[in-house]
């Protein structure tokens, strides 16, 4: 693996003693080339594919040498960044009174004198923070947990809003804008957010499908995976599942690069890495950051958040910027380091490393009473004298490209579409490469692939519906036609619509688990939210048309329901809508809720009231009319109503009360049968009519207006069953596109 990693690498320039005053500029521009980028090394790979027929496969050639093309670079991109401000505002916390602790009184008083000299109860978490960052170079942002190395990250990657946050970031001069910065740059999370059952080389394949154009051919997608297989030291890898808690997979440093190598299957001009060496050993995480070194050296500029790097990352990093509470205590190059702090009358001893002795200092100075204040303003006067000898050095003056320029130059050499024709310019850049409906295909196939491997999941719902159907089948086996039947089927629909709803609370964690690679891939433009939703909604069909077919099949000829085979048709078609709107509702409370207990918590709560007032427990014309309104937005209430009116509402009609069966569930059913027939000749002379034991009272229709079902036809039920899974996953579609946006306020 180490080979793999060490072949193929420019040799890092010497930083010499000569160079250790100049400014980073040029000591960045001292490298003899840049590496060709995995655009070039696909057409590489093509060619040598067309001329060997049969050739073993071998680790891919990533230095400028092999190709003479290659010296030919792009105009280069430099990234800045101007008094960048960003403040939060601080939540007052209720404490205990001092009665209930008083261990903490004084603890807490000078808590809240400390917190009395912020300005109007705000912390800043970046103070005016300047530098800039280099293509063929890496920026490490450094120092202790909270000084604001994630916040700077967030800041340049576009995740901090615009009204928070103060201060300009510019490409090359020009301010980045939004939709520009999400096509051009990647960002890589802290966490190893990927689909648990894909392998590595899956994982990487569907990023490519999200990321290279439809234009660019598959053979061509397989290629520059391979590559980037190669370029991540993931050979050894490639058909292992990622694994999770449950399942072994990769290990943390081969996770940590399938999660840089998703980010920058396009071949992105920035990269954003939030910690990316956090969790690892001392040998993944060299590994990684020199899997980073070769992405800087293809014409990027990465910029990372570190925490304490090693003598051996050290050396491979370019640009350092320490922060201590927001602010910038040293801005340069590591060689820099130690003239900085000899300098600052702080010399660091020989055969120490420089960062450890810096973040130590760093937390000396911090918990001072002075703070790192003499620090700050010793780096503002050391930046000033060095900028002066920079510009003393520069005759000629800054080479300034445009960005559009650039852009369009990087886009020839294959970079953002890896492999494309070269014709594309800056301002031709799509904001996503390939139309909604691929987005929709890629999307359901990577989840059905995920799922597929998991069968436990399914089996488990498949094996509630069963065992649901089956005792609901045993209970109510070939009810009849008498009074208690007709009760009991009451009873049964009731259940058997409220467990179908309940059985798609399953749906919760689904998108829970998810909901943080959704939003890493939307957040730069891998697919469209509305691509996300119509995927899932489809895919989600034919397990919701299987699980409804299961039920329906289990109870319907078994208790003995009507209507034949036209009456089964209805009840299964009732039972999917049933599922889909289930469905839809529990998928819109995953996405707004952001606990798997919570929304468990929530589901449960809801669909409780929904079969409250769904019209079985209390008819409709009983419902207080300021609760009406719950009644309608049941949804438990529609395909209730439905499934009674195929069942009770046939023709013929259906008998289900008799002469003498009238007395039945009254004080005078325990009478003797002979009694029940004179009272009924009673009441056939006073009401004029005829009643005898085999006279019909009541009908099926008249059991639906005892419930107060007279509103809707059965289709009319559906229909509106099936409007209201649309109209949640509507509101899904609306909760992702303004609850998504994964940026600080």
């Amino acid at each position: 693996m180490s080979q793999l990693l060490n072949s193929d690498l420019h040799p890092f320039f010497n930083r010499s003693m000569e160079l250790v005053q100049l400014p980073d500029q040029y000591l960045s521009r001292t490298r003899t080339g840049l590496s060709s980028t995995l655009g070039e090394l696909l057409k590489r790979v093509e060619d040598a594919q067309n001329d060997a027929t049969s050739a073993p496969h071998h680790v891919l050639d990533l230095s400028s040498s092999s190709s003479s093309s290659s010296t030919i670079h792009s105009p280069p991109f430099v990234l800045s960044f101007t008094n960048l401000t960003y403040s939060v505002r601080l939540h007052r916390k209720i404490t205990l009174p001092p009665f209930f602790s008083p261990a903490n009184v004084n603890r807490n008083s000078s808590q809240h004198d400390d917190a009395e000299k912020k300005p109007s109860g705000t912390k800043i978490l970046l103070n005016n923070i300047s530098g800039e960052a280099r293509d063929g170079e890496i920026m490490a942002v450094l120092g202790a947990s909270g000084s604001g190395k994630s916040t700077l990250i967030d800041a340049l990657a576009d995740r901090i809003s615009k009204e928070s946050l103060k201060g300009t970031v510019t490409l090359n001069g020009d301010v980045l804008d939004s939709s520009l910065l999400k096509v051009i740059s990647a960002y890589v999370m802290q966490d190893d957010l990927l689909f648990p059952m894909l392998t590595v080389e899956e994982t990487l394949m569907f990023s490519a499908e999200f990321r290279l154009p439809r234009s660019l051919s598959k053979s061509k997608k397989k290629a520059r995976v391979q590559a980037l297989i190669d370029q991540l030291g993931l050979r050894n890898a490639a058909n292992t599942v990622i694994g999770d808690e449950g399942h072994r997979g990769v290990s943390g440093g081969e996770r940590r690069r399938v999660s840089i190598g998703i980010d920058i299957i396009h071949d992105p001009i920035v990269l954003f890495l939030d910690e990316p060496t956090s969790g690892l050993d001392s040998t993944s995480a060299y590994m990684v950051v020199k899997v980073l070194q070769r992405i800087a050296q293809s014409g990027s500029i990465v910029i990372m958040s570190i925490h304490q790097p090693s003598s051996r990352i050290l050396s491979l990093l370019d640009r350092l910027i320490f922060l201590s509470h927001g602010q910038t205590v040293y801005s340069g190059s590591p060689a820099n380091l130690p003239l900085f702090f000899s300098d600052f009358g702080h010399p660091i001893p020989e055969n120490e490393n420089r960062t450890e002795f810096a973040l130590d200092l760093i937390r000396e100075l911090e918990e001072a009473p002075g703070g790192t204040t003499s620090l700050v303003e010793f780096n503002k006067s050391w930046q000033l004298k060095i900028r002066a000898q920079a510009q003393a050095h520069d005759q000629t003056g800054p080479n300034k490209v445009s960005l559009k320029d650039a852009i369009s130059a990087s886009i020839s050499r294959g970079k953002l579409v890896s492999g494309g024709n070269g014709n594309k310019t800056a301002s031709s850049v799509p904001a996503f490469a390939n139309p909604f409906w691929k987005e929709m295909a890629v999307i359901g196939n990577r989840s059905l692939t995920n799922s597929r491997r998991m069968p436990e999941l399914f089996g488990i719902r498949l094996g509630a519906v069963l065992v649901t159907g089956g005792i609901l089948a045993t209970i109510f086996f070939h009810l009849d036609n008498s009074p208690k039947g007709a009760q009991e089927r009451l009873g049964f629909f009731a259940f058997a619509m409220s467990t179908t709803f309940y059985t798609c609370a399953e749906a919760i964690p689904v998108f829970l688990q998810e909901r943080y690679i959704f939003m890493r891939e939307t957040a730069y433009n891998a697919y469209r939210r509305s691509s996300y939703v119509l995927a899932h909604a489809i895919i989600s069909l034919p397990a919701l048309i299987f699980l409804s077919f299961a039920f329906a099949a289990t109870t319907f000829w078994a208790v003995g329901l009507a209507g034949g085979t036209s009456g089964f048709l209805f009840y299964l078609l009732t039972m999917v809508a049933s599922f889909w709107a289930g469905s839809s509702f529990v998928t819109f409370l995953s996405g707004v809720v952001s606990h798997v207990m919570l929304g468990f918590t929530v589901v449960v709560a809801i669909l409780a009231y929904f079969v409250l007032f769904s019209g079985f427990f209390i008819s409709r014309d009983r419902i207080p009319p300021y609760w009406i309104w719950f009644h309608y937005m049941s949804l438990v209430k529609y395909p209730f109503e439905g499934v009674l009116q195929n069942e009770f509402d046939v023709a013929p009609p259906r008998c289900f009360v008799r002469g003498t069966q009238m007395f039945d569930n009254t004080p005078l059913g325990m009478v003797p049968e002979t009694v029940k027939v004179e009272l009924l000749k009673s009441m056939s002379q006073t009401l004029g009519m005829n009643i005898t034991s085999s006279t019909c009272v009541i009908t099926g229709v008249d059991i639906l207006k005892q419930q107060g079902i007279t509103q809707l036809n059965k289709w009319n039920c559906f229909w509106i069953t099936v409007a209201w899974g649309f109209f949640f996953r509507f509101l899904f579609y609306l909760a992702l596109l303004f609850g998504s946006k994964n940026k600080r306020r």
